[in-house]
């Protein structure tokens, strides 16, 4: 199903699937759509398995539709958290966050209650005091996904990040980029869906 969301104060697509069980949102990188994750065949694959799930188009997007645009973090994580609640109710999710999706995903679990985050790449991770503090009280499961050959993060940084978080598992895509998900579709929706069968 698609449809436009009017939350937070902002006007953005939105593509999901109902079904029981905890629902996988997924926000995208900085110069991606939610059509990201339809490309790659994960949503595809989550109606398969009857998972439901979110894909939103975000404010900070360079390439989205949305209304007005806005690159401030905790705005954008204001607007997912109001976007869960419209499509699934109380229910808490796991989020998926690519690069700013993955800044964007660690401030809405600062604030909001998730079942898990699954991480590529997360951008600015390390670097706001209040954030960094949070991080000691998230008792879900994580994963982060760094692909070995990403000129924009570093692989110390993603370490530095998993050892900060007390759940959390690096996971090393080789010759994989910044966007690895996009690289290593299969291996991605492999680990996501272990990821989700663990963490549920």
């Amino acid at each position: 199903m698609e449809k436009t969301l009017n939350v937070a104060g902002h006007k953005c697509q939105a593509f999901y699937f109902t079904a029981p069980g905890t629902p996988i949102v997924f926000l995208h990188g900085l110069s991606y759509t939610m059509d990201i994750w339809e490309k790659i065949g994960v949503t595809e694959l989550l109606m398969e398995k009857q998972v439901p799930f979110l894909a939103l188009d975000m404010p900070y997007g360079l390439k989205t539709k949305c209304q007005p645009k806005t690159r401030n973090p905790l705005a954008n994580a204001e607007f997912a958290a109001e976007a869960v609640k419209d499509i699934f109710g109380s229910t808490v999710p796991i989020l998926v966050g690519a690069s700013i999706g993955g800044h964007v995903a660690l401030r809405f679990a600062a604030k909001f209650p998730v079942k898990g985050l699954f991480l590529i790449a997360p951008g600015r991770a390390l670097e706001d005091e209040d954030l960094l503090k949070s991080y000691a009280k998230f008792n879900f499961p994580v994963r982060i996904i760094w692909g070995s050959q990403d000129n924009i993060i570093s692989g110390e940084e993603m370490r530095t990040l998993s050892d900060k978080l007390p759940k959390a598992k690096l996971l090393v895509y080789n010759g994989a980029s910044h966007s690895a998900y996009k690289d290593a579709p299969e291996q991605f929706k492999r680990d996501l869906l272990e990821f989700y069968a663990n963490a549920e």
